[in-house]
């Protein structure tokens, strides 16, 4: 029977990222402004949320999300490909965000 990796759960944080369309036409992941990470910051995650036939552009997800680099490569957020899909209402992203920025403070 095969090993599994256990995740390291505190490494992880929850995270508010939205799909944006890149100056190339791309559809990418990246961090809600108003949080820890730099909204251009690149979120490595399961395709599934960059699907535009399923989540129109802009949708907003909460992820579980760790900073990291690649053998000292530019940071990034990774998300395991395998956790459940969180889309958020903006309603449900603004609640998310407020509580973010008051514990924060």
């Amino acid at each position: 029977m095969g090993k599994t990796m256990a995740r390291e759960a505190y490494l992880y944080r929850q995270v508010a990222v939205h799909s944006v369309q890149d100056y190339d036409g791309r559809v990418t992941i990246h961090p809600v402004p108003g949080q820890a990470y730099a909204p251009d910051l690149n979120v490595q995650c399961s395709r599934r949320l960059s699907d535009t036939s399923v989540y129109p552009l802009g949708t907003i997800f909460l992820v579980d999300a760790k900073l990291t680099d690649r053998l000292g490569g530019p940071q990034y957020l990774y998300v395991w490909h395998g956790d459940d899909i969180k889309a958020l209402s903006r309603r449900e992203a603004e609640v998310f965000l407020e509580a973010y920025r008051r514990v924060r403070l």
